[in-house]
């Protein structure tokens, strides 16, 4: 490591925050998808049941009884947030990426041309 030049440690260092931001947004993305196909199950359970069945629904740390429709529009809600965010993400996860890959190649370039003439 006393070999190589500030420049690609700092280079190095960069790359391992790009990596710790890429795994927490993948974190992210994988906690929304599984909380979006929660309130999709959810909502295919009570399309099963009838209009005037009763409904409970948490709100906090309190259960209020709520009507068929509103249960079913606070899931639908609950879902396109979700999969907004998710879309954000992925956004996110590609620039990134894109940052990543860019970065990767540098230090690549710069360690193979330091490389180079040291062993000619």
């Amino acid at each position: 490591m006393n070999n190589i030049s500030p420049k690609v440690q700092n280079q190095l260092g960069m790359l391992q925050q790009i990596q710790q931001q890429l795994q927490n947004i993948l974190q992210q993305k994988a906690q929304y998808e599984m909380a979006v196909r929660e309130a999709k199950r959810a909502q295919e359970e009570i399309s099963d049941s009838a209009d005037d069945a009763v409904m409970y629904m948490s709100v906090g740390t309190v259960m209020m009884q709520k009507k068929k429709s509103d249960v079913n529009a606070k899931l639908t809600e609950k879902t396109e947030s979700l999969e907004l965010r998710i879309k954000s993400l992925e956004k996110q996860e590609k620039m990134l990426q894109g940052k990543f890959e860019q970065l990767q190649a540098q230090i690549k370039e710069a360690l193979e041309g330091k490389g180079a003439p040291a062993a000619a």
